[in-house]
């Protein structure tokens, strides 16, 4: 049975999106259609749509990768109909969880992984088609009881469970030193994040209103633009020192997506540290790697979340741990154009969900 739909289209950088019908229901086994509740837009999207990153599917493409929504259709085979009528998260990144990789405990670099909005067409749409294996149920009751929208749990499938895989795989514990540059967006996820699991949290950024926005988080927090690089470090090692907190084995999580962000970041290395790379960022950095080894740190890349750590960070939420509502503004999707642009000109203060009509 044919399922009416529509998507918003990337035809070329920075042309305008344009809206196209299409047929929503699945045919691939294991495939389900998912009635898009709401798609965030991400530092990704921007990417693709205005510097000319690469997508893995040739344009036109929906782009979109941060997607809550219910599913209505369901393929044949793989128990895909078990989903049917359940509201969900839809994993940035679905690994194919059949190949050497991923069964070696390495999904993240699965070589069939799809990612809607670049391997697939994403949720800047009404509806999406996308593999049944790996989404992530929400409790409804518990939705409700913590004040939130369906459509408001679609930054969890990137800006939440990015920093979220990101702190489970660097080993936050509880009463270490956590320091988030770039506060805004996803780093601000990641400063809950590392609250959540018992850090005290330090926060860096050039924009005095996203640090004041992290008060309730961070402990300390601290404008770059007032602090170069040594007096930012000594700072830190005050506080520490100060709080009794770790001078060693800091945990720096890198969400700027800047050149000025990642080398502030490295910058802030100590002995026994850990890098984790967050955001991303076409620009180039000139740093010294024998800071690694001088230290006996370490840098980590991290490129979305597995599936199986979705329903850990979906229980933050819901628990009220981690919040999104003073965090996310509702936009209609029709708006796409407008909502990019605003979002590319830096005058969106919360992260942009697009919401079907």
């Amino acid at each position: 049975m044919a399922i009416a739909a529509h998507r918003w289209l990337m035809t070329g950088v920075g042309a305008p999106l344009v809206r196209a019908e299409f047929d929503a229901a699945p045919e691939a086994p294991g495939d389900v259609t998912v009635e898009i509740a709401g798609c965030g837009v991400c530092h990704t999207d921007l990417g693709y749509y205005y510097d000319g990153v690469r997508t893995n599917h040739p344009l036109p493409l929906a782009l979109g990768h941060e997607i809550a929504g219910r599913v209505i259709a369901a393929g044949p085979g793989a128990g895909a109909g078990s989903w049917l009528g359940k509201a969900v998260v839809v994993p940035s990144v679905m690994p194919c969880g059949e190949c050497a990789l991923c069964k070696r405990g390495r999904p993240m670099i699965c070589r069939k992984q799809r990612m809607p909005g670049n391997d697939i067409h994403g949720g800047f749409a009404s509806h999406v088609v996308v593999p049944s294996r790996g989404l992530c149920a929400v409790d409804e009751g518990r939705l409700a009881k913590a004040g939130l929208e369906l459509a408001e749990l679609s930054v969890i499938a990137d800006a939440v469970t990015t920093p979220y895989q990101a702190a489970t795989r660097a080993g936050v514990w509880p009463g270490s030193l956590a320091i988030v540059v770039g506060i805004g967006g996803v780093g601000g996820y990641a400063a809950q994040v590392a609250k959540a699991m018992g850090a005290t949290v330090v926060a860096v950024d050039v924009d005095d209103a996203k640090l004041a926005a992290m008060g309730k988080v961070a402990s300390l927090a601290l404008n770059a633009r007032a602090h170069d690089q040594k007096a930012l470090r000594a700072a830190v090692q005050a506080f520490a020192k100060e709080k009794n907190l770790p001078q060693t084995e800091w945990f720096v999580f890198e969400c700027s997506g800047t050149a000025a962000g990642q080398a502030t970041a490295f910058g802030l290395l100590t002995h026994g540290a850990t890098l984790s790379v967050v955001g991303f960022t076409m620009d180039r950095v000139e740093i010294r790697l024998s800071n690694l080894m001088a230290f006996d740190a370490r840098a980590i890349g991290n490129w979305g979340c597995p599936p199986e750590l979705y329903p850990g960070a979906l229980d933050l939420v819901l628990d009220r741990k981690i919040e999104l509502k003073p965090f996310v503004e509702k936009h209609p999707l029709q708006r796409i154009n407008d909502v990019f642009a605003a979002a590319h000109r830096h005058e969106l203060s919360r992260r942009a969900v697009l919401v079907p009509a």
